[in-house]
């Protein structure tokens, strides 16, 4: 039996082709699924580093940012807050100088800030995780005769001063933490990023 080599020719071209185009198939039927192991978006948000702009923020009031699914705090101190923070007695805070607070070296003062007029924390209490209120006034009678501004936890009491330092004798046991955060120009800065790393 003779056989044509046009059919012959013509099968070998037509199984080349399905391979081909059965090939190109696959990889965009595969497409979906490999992106499926790709971090989304918003998981990348979510532990990226954060920009913030100082430019709104009036002498004293706050604003809220979030990172890596908290609230954090900054708040843009007077100077006479700024002048509180230093006036209190070892007695009337748990750790004034955040000694025991596994904290960024710059936050170890009386501010606990690289600039004493921004204060930037994660806005949770150290007790149970509930969020404070601020109360950023000097002479709110309710707080006690040592209020000098700060911010009160109404889940359980406990009271923390302007540069979220905890007072003495209330649930909290550690000053409320300070994130890691870089200043980027004077009126922006970058929290979760500190000497060019990320935290």
């Amino acid at each position: 039996m003779n056989k044509n080599p046009t059919d012959k020719a013509r099968r070998e071209f037509l199984s080349g082709a399905t391979l081909v185009l059965g090939g190109v198939g696959a990889s965009f039927a595969a497409i979906p699924f490999l992106s499926a192991f790709k971090p989304s978006a918003k998981a990348k948000a979510i532990g990226a580093p954060v920009e913030a702009n100082l430019n709104g923020i009036e002498p004293g009031q706050r604003i809220i940012v979030q990172w890596r699914g908290k609230p954090v705090w900054i708040v843009r101190r007077t100077t006479d807050q700024i002048d509180a923070l230093a006036s209190f007695d070892d007695k009337t805070l748990q750790d004034p100088e955040s000694n025991a607070s596994d904290q960024p070296d710059f936050a170890k003062n009386a501010w606990r800030s690289k600039d004493s007029e921004f204060l930037v924390l994660v806005g949770i209490c150290t007790h149970l995780g509930c969020s404070p209120n601020f109360f950023p006034g000097m002479d709110n009678k309710a707080m006690g005769s040592d209020w000098k501004g700060g911010f009160y936890c109404p889940c359980h009491g406990s009271k923390f001063d302007l540069a979220g330092r905890v007072y003495a004798g209330v649930p909290a046991p550690s000053n409320m933490p300070v994130p890691p955060y870089k200043f980027l120009s004077e009126d922006k800065i970058l929290i979760g990023e500190l000497d060019g790393e990320s935290a």
